[in-house]
């Protein structure tokens, strides 16, 4: 006794757990969002403080240079007085570095005969103490001089300054220096930007950490996908991924993989049926045949019948084989053998043929004249399976009518009409199913001519019509595209 089947079991790895984890499909998206996010941020850090630095070295030297036109306009004010003398400039600076206190890092540096007088602060940085090489410079100036020097003092940096001579009844007398020492705003800026780096790393740190739940969960449904694939099996085709919210790729993708399985299990389910059906229809002629040879004697007239109903039977052996091939090749690219078909002749040969069939009152109509491109032999296995099937639902004295026409410019129309006894609603929703037959039917046939007339008229990309009345006869109407499309 076989065990039953079992779902495909997960194929253990023998890669390390950190391979496995590289190999992920969110580790490797994390991964490149993490390369992303460094790449940005190491743009972005300079560029922050380019940015900074610049706005810090534009608003110090705009406040140096309104510190300077302030002192400037002031001592123009003053210099307009008359009879002013070197105690009257004295005490004008006194004023003005006594009530005006420079920005942060600004000094001003007042000199009278090359002389330091006054400054504000008071107490000056070594390397513009009077003596030093600066302080020189700054007592030659003779005109307005602006400057910018690197010295070696690291808690200093740059010195900006801007020095202008100050004259006294056309004399020069003295030199008045606006100066910033850039350190401060430099390790203040420095502070910023290093906060900065610090806030911008947390919030990437939180961000691959969120990123990385995220992703966990969006790759959820695929992971549901994987674990649903691997636990479905032939004799299990149930199992279905959860339906995702919303309508993105992976709502798509979950509602397309449930399709598909329906599609599948619907398949399954008709091969199934399909092969249990067909092994009903074959067992009857085998049961038959086989009995019949376990009986047969030496009497030749009793083997001459045994062996007529043995052919026959392996006769509908056969038409049942051959309708389950054309059934089966129905669903292959390669079924149709394609080609120009005269549709009136067509028609005309059809009704020769059917002619053959039974003794019935047979009719041709044709209201259409052209040509189509179909495969002929396929086309005329349909209607004579049609008008065959006319022939079991009519007495001799009924009516069947074969005919055709055009519908507009892109279809054809072939039909067979008969006045029989007409078809039940509830067996027209069932006789075009594999192995159905309807309740009244008196053929011995498998069942299959329908569905090979369905499954014809499907590949050429057309449908069959049916339209009966109990007691008034049937229509069948084989609608097909005059060109087929693939």
């Amino acid at each position: 006794m076989s065990s039953p089947p079992t779902s495909p079991a997960k194929i253990p790895s023998n890669q390390p757990a950190w391979k496995h984890f590289l190999r992920e499909t969110r580790t490797r998206i994390l991964l490149m969002y993490t390369l992303l996010m460094v790449l940005l941020t190491s743009i972005t850090i300079p560029i922050f403080r380019y940015l900074l630095f610049t706005q810090i070295n534009t608003r110090v030297r705009a406040d140096l240079n309104e510190e300077r036109e302030t002192f400037l306009a002031a001592y123009e004010n003053w210099e307009r007085v008359p009879d002013q003398s070197i105690g009257d400039l004295e005490d004008f600076i006194d004023e003005q570095l006594k009530n005006k206190r420079p920005e942060d890092d600004n000094f001003h540096i007042v000199l009278i005969d090359n002389e330091l007088y006054r400054s504000n602060p008071a107490y000056l940085l070594e390397s513009f103490q009077q003596g030093s090489a600066l302080f020189e410079q700054w007592q030659k100036i003779t005109t307005f001089t602006r400057g910018e020097e690197v010295v070696d003092d690291p808690s200093i940096g740059s010195i900006l300054y801007k020095a202008d001579p100050l004259f006294l009844e056309g004399e020069q007398r003295g030199v008045f220096i606006a100066l910033h020492v850039t350190m401060g705003e430099l390790q203040e800026s420095l502070v910023g930007v290093h906060l900065f780096i610090g806030t911008i790393t947390a919030v990437v740190a939180l961000s691959l950490l969120l990123s990385w739940l995220g992703a966990g969960r969006l790759m959820a449904p695929i992971k549901d996908l994987s674990e649903t694939a691997r636990s479905i099996s032939e004799s299990d085709l149930t199992r279905r991924i959860s339906p995702v919210p919303g309508n993105g790729e992976l709502s798509d993708l979950a509602d397309t993989f449930n399709a598909m399985m329906n599609r599948i299990q619907e398949a399954f389910d008709s091969q199934r049926e399909f092969v249990n059906n067909a092994g009903h229809e074959l067992r009857t002629p085998i049961t038959i045949i086989r009995g019949h040879l376990e009986l047969i004697d030496g009497d030749p007239k009793e083997r001459q019948e045994t062996l007529e109903l043995v052919i026959d039977e392996l006769d509908r052996m056969g038409r049942l084989v051959n309708d389950m091939i054309i059934l089966a090749k129905s669903e292959r690219k390669d079924f149709l053998q394609l080609e120009t078909i005269d549709i009136s002749a067509f028609t005309e040969e059809l009704f020769i043929k059917a002619k053959t069939l039974a003794q019935r009152n047979w009719q041709l109509n044709i209201k259409g004249h052209g040509k189509m491109v179909g495969d002929r032999q396929q086309l005329t296995g349909a209607l004579l399976n049609l008008l065959r099937n006319a022939t079991q639902y009519t007495q001799a004295s009924d009516t069947i009518e074969l005919g055709c026409r055009l519908k507009g410019s892109h279809q054809v129309q072939f039909w067979v009409n008969d006045t029989g006894e007409g078809i039940s609603p509830a067996d027209q929703q069932r006789i075009f199913a594999r192995f159905a037959r309807g309740q009244q039917r008196r053929s011995e046939g498998s069942g299959l001519g329908l569905s090979i007339v369905d499954a014809i008229a499907e590949a050429h990309g057309g449908r069959v019509e049916l339209v009966s009345q109990v007691g008034k006869g049937s229509s069948f109407r084989l609608n097909l595209p005059i060109e087929i499309r693939r």
